[in-house]
């Protein structure tokens, strides 16, 4: 549980694997790093927890939140979750244009009936996503996401540390966004409102 929460701390703290280097922050008056333009996290191919095949034109219209994460995880997780459900109730009707994306990187132990219960539990609009594990760490390695098991790599109770950051594309489909974990609900809402009003 410990490695859990000090493996997140550092990743969010400067793990290059996790957080995209190089771009300005507060460009075009946002709060989260701007990073349109990169070249990478373009799309994904995976199942939701309804059983869907899921892509990032399924969502084409909102502005998407992407994580990457696990059920099992003591903090970080659940502390993501949290805070977007907050983002979508202080957004209010704007919501409705939002899309909470949970992508799972323990596929091995969440199945698609776990996701379906953990998930919604914050928000009944969050959907949580899988994949088997070549496609994982396919869409880990498009995304420039790390993880990896520590603890009791061989049996059922191991943690993993992962990348900590969300992903939000614009309703253009468009990567816009890293928001680096333990921002305010707040300060994630005004910019989601801004890439609502097309900016």
């Amino acid at each position: 549980m410990l490695r859990c929460i000090i493996g997140g701390l550092a990743l969010s703290l400067g793990l290059s694997a996790c957080s995209p280097g190089g771009e300005s922050q507060g460009a075009k008056g946002f709060a989260a790093t701007d990073i349109t333009g990169a070249n990478y996290a373009k799309d994904f191919r995976l199942i939701d927890h309804t059983g869907a095949q899921r892509s990032l034109a399924d969502y084409r219209g909102k502005v998407v939140s992407l994580f990457f994460g696990y059920t099992q995880c003591p903090d970080i997780c659940p502390t993501n979750l949290l805070t977007m459900a907050e983002v979508m109730r202080q957004l209010g009707q704007d919501a409705e244009r939002v899309q909470v994306l949970f992508v799972t990187v323990d596929p091995e132990r969440d199945s698609q009936e776990l996701l379906a219960q953990y998930v919604p539990a914050f928000d009944a609009r969050f959907m949580g996503l899988r994949g088997e594990l070549p496609a994982t760490e396919a869409v880990a390695k498009e995304f420039r996401v790390f993880y990896q098991k520590q603890g009791d790599t061989k049996g059922q109770a191991y943690t993993v540390d992962h990348s900590t950051g969300t992903y939000v594309f614009d309703p253009q489909g468009r990567l816009r966004l890293y928001v680096r974990h333990a921002e305010k609900p707040e300060v994630i809402a005004a910019d989601f409102r801004k890439l609502l009003a097309g900016q």
